[in-house]
């Protein structure tokens, strides 16, 4: 099925074997003996515990190469799942704290994005991530960094811990993005409260909000998403492996869908968390029992979600409903 991920961090994307190989390349020494070891390793109690391991993860990246590597081998798993766009995070300053130039990383993600264009017809964009647990004059800092290539960077995000991070205490950063051009998102309401999504919205100025499943516990603000078209994107087997639920069968994703919210399913850090966008699919469709129009209108939204221009959409669209009706004529011929 033809589909678009609007939720996946480049760095979340490092599969054990890739970080061996890069690691050995740069010199580095890794915490775990072998790549069955590192994978044991991801068992996470909480969003914290998970940050802790993928951040020590990424310091095996120091080279536009690495940044390339990473970059090109989502992007080929991207296309053998049919994912036909994908607007990826990447998080600037998990690296520039560690001396590595914004031009290196930034360089070794866009070569992999133009091959992707070219030799797998994928389209992407890209998101700067801000992390909440760094200052606000961090994130500045890295706006900063930015500006000469936002030609290419489609907009900003907010991640990383969020407890204890409300999304307000980066006001003025998103104020001065807004003002360059970048279109804004943020992470809220996964492991915050529904304010922190009230704070993105209204403080931030977001249009799309990255997680945002507690907005269930408001009915106004879920009103106002439902009324205002703002899209979710949520992450299934991210929120049962970080225990946002303790298990896929408990998600509330079908709720919202069913309240008529524009919700989008992603991978999030699919190295980490057992799965890619198809899987993420299989899973849901199995345990909350999903039927065909539910499925259809999660790859709907994804597309209508995108940060594409309507022609652009319109195609992806056509292509989604194409593919559709002949799954509907495969079943009729099976049935007859």
């Amino acid at each position: 099925m033809p589909k678009a991920e609007l939720h996946v961090h480049i760095e979340g994307t490092l599969e054990p074997e890739l970080m061996f190989t890069v690691a050995e390349r740069n010199k580095i020494s890794l915490p775990y003996k072998s790549v069955e070891e590192a994978s044991k390793a991801y068992n996470f109690k909480n969003l914290q515990s998970f940050l802790d391991i993928y951040y020590r993860s990424t310091h095996v990246l120091l080279k536009e190469q690495d940044f390339y590597e990473i970059t090109w081998n989502y992007l080929k798993k991207a296309s053998s799942q049919n994912i036909r766009h994908t607007e990826m995070f990447f998080d600037p300053q998990a690296h520039t704290s560690r001396g590595i130039q914004f031009e290196t990383v930034f360089m070794g993600i866009l070569n992999a994005m133009k091959e992707g264009a070219k030799n797998l017809g994928i389209s992407s964009k890209l998101i700067m991530c801000f992390q909440r647990c760094m200052s606000v004059e961090s994130a500045m800092e890295t706006l900063l960094l930015s500006l000469p290539y936002k030609e290419w960077i489609i907009g900003v995000g907010l991640d990383s811990s969020e407890a204890g991070y409300p999304p307000r205490i980066f006001a003025s950063v998103f104020d001065r993005a807004r003002k360059e051009g970048f279109l804004t998102v943020a992470h809220a309401g996964e492991e915050g409260p529904p304010e922190y999504i009230w704070q993105a919205l209204n403080e931030l100025k977001v249009v799309r909000v990255d997680h945002g499943i507690a907005c269930v516990k408001d009915l106004q603000l879920v009103h106002k998403m439902k009324t205002e078209k703002i899209p979710l994107t949520i992450c299934p087997l991210s929120n049962v492996k970080l225990h946002i639920f303790d298990s896929l069968a408990d998600h509330n994703l079908k709720q919202l869908l069913d309240m008529g919210l524009q919700i989008t399913i992603n991978s999030d850090d699919p190295a980490y968390f057992g799965g890619y966008l198809n899987e993420n699919f299989l899973a849901i469709q199995d345990i909350l029992h999903l039927n065909h129009n539910d499925i259809y209108q999660l790859a709907k939204n994804s597309f209508q979600a995108t940060f594409l221009t309507a022609k652009e959409k319109a195609k992806l669209l056509k292509e989604l409903d194409n593919f559709t009706l002949k799954q509907k004529h495969t079943i009729t011929e099976k049935i007859s």
